[in-house]
């Protein structure tokens, strides 16, 4: 049997298990193991016991569970909630109302949780019911929590970024710098988008009162600054290089419980749920990571991911047309593969091309994750548009729409990262380490 077909049936077999429903972590590791098998055999096999240790025995890892950790905390003992309750008095004035808050809270949970999941959940959970009791459009109101909660893996910490930067040993922290400003970028832009379509079509978001005086003005600050200084806490130490990924993780989840214990109402058994919730989250992920490399160690192994490389390499693409071919590959993989699942199937494809065009790997890491935002908004797979459609009493159909124009932004910030690649580059050349 030539290689060829070989690796048609492990194709077709990859895809089959994922048209059948099954986890996508299984979906890989199935064909990588068949694939193995037909290359060598039993004796092919033999190296999967390494590659299970060294997968895991990775310490930039551990940032995954502690970051969680922060997050789970923080929905837990109800701060998030306090978190937009402030936001929407500070920027309720603003052309848009609490669909500015939609925005600006997702910006901001974002930067204390690395999960777009839990970003639109924790949001989402929050915001809609008070969106649809005061008359906001329905699918603008859906559509800017999806799209909002995509910003979770943009703004750091990121778990994509985690990710990549352990597959292809790229710095971890400058992989978060690289994501300030775009993530920043794209929140601008949401925000704009939202005031101007309020400005011409007011009916999609009534006019919603600001703070009524100052002391109104000063709890709404009171209820956003203690998140700030935790931001400030986790990425601060890291741009300064005092602290590595995971002990900035570390303070995370200390100034979470702290902030948990004196502005939430944390319990015991809230303490338990997010220690619960942490462990079964992270396990996901550890799994989804073995398995990404027993498919890194089968194309190894049989030789394609060279042939990948020099195929691509041969094909002559300029730069853009690069960047195009993995627009139109990512658009394809998003409509079929959950966010993570794009990352570990393509990243240990792509990575060694990027030398041949010249792509710095963190500028390569934020198009990545901006690739797979758009996939998590991109129906029929894109899951944040499940999680909203879960907490909400609308039609699919209704979250689909109101993603599209958010699609349309996502472009045009791609778009800017690819052409002014010093959007991504400057702030991490500035760190101390």
């Amino acid at each position: 049997m030539g290689p060829e077909v070989q690796l048609l049936i492990v194709t077709l077999l990859f895809l089959g298990l994922l048209t059948a429903g099954m986890p996508v972590p299984f979906a890989i590791t199935i064909p990588a193991i068949a694939y193995l098998l037909l290359q060598g055999g039993i004796p092919a096999l033999n190296s999967l016991g390494l590659v299970s240790w060294g997968s895991m025995n990775v310490f930039a890892l551990t940032a995954v569970p502690l970051f969680m950790f922060m997050a789970e905390i923080l929905s837990a003992s109800g701060v998030s909630s306090r978190i937009y309750a402030g936001l929407a008095k500070l920027v309720a004035r603003l052309p848009g109302g609490l669909l500015q808050t939609n925005i600006a809270g997702c910006a901001v949970f974002a930067s204390v949780n690395g999960s777009s999941i839990a970003t639109a959940a924790t949001i989402g959970g929050v915001a809609l019911p008070q969106l649809l009791s005061r008359g906001y459009n329905r699918p603008l109101a859906a559509g800017s929590l999806a799209a909002g909660g995509t910003l979770g893996i943009l703004i750091p910490p990121s778990f994509p970024m985690i990710i990549y930067g352990t597959f292809t040993e790229t710095s971890v922290p400058k992989l978060f710098m690289a994501g300030v400003i775009p993530g920043l970028i794209m929140t601008a832009a949401f925000m704009i988008y939202i005031a101007v379509h309020a400005k011409i079509d007011p009916g999609v978001a009534p006019r919603e009162q600001g703070p009524g005086s100052v002391a109104q003005l000063l709890r709404a600050l009171a209820e956003v600054v203690p998140f700030v200084l935790l931001i400030a806490g986790t990425l601060g130490g890291l741009y300064f290089g005092v602290v590595t990924t995971t002990e900035a993780a570390v303070v995370g989840c200390v100034l979470s419980i702290v902030l948990g214990v004196t502005m939430g109402h944390l319990t015991l058994q809230g303490f338990v749920q997010a220690m619960f919730n942490t462990v079964v989250f992270s396990g996901n992920i550890l799994f989804l990571i073995l398995a990404a490399y027993i498919f890194s160690t089968a194309l190894s192994f049989g030789g394609l991911g060279e042939q990948v490389t020099k195929f691509i390499v041969e094909l002559q693409l300029s730069k853009i047309e690069f960047f195009l071919a993995l627009l139109v590959l990512f658009t394809v993989l998003g409509c079929l593969i959950e966010s993570l699942g794009m990352i570990v199937i393509t990243v240990p494809l792509l990575y060694p091309v990027l030398g041949s065009y010249g792509i710095d790997p963190i500028l390569f890491g934020v198009v990545l994750v901006i690739f797979v935002e758009l996939g998590q908004i991109s129906p029929p797979i894109g899951i944040n548009l499940f999680v909203i459609q879960s907490i909400w009493d609308g039609k699919l159909v209704e979250v689909v729409l109101g993603t599209i124009p958010f699609h349309l932004i996502m472009f045009v910030v791609l778009a800017l990262v690819v052409a002014f690649p010093e959007l991504s580059l400057w702030l991490p050349a500035q760190m101390s380490r």
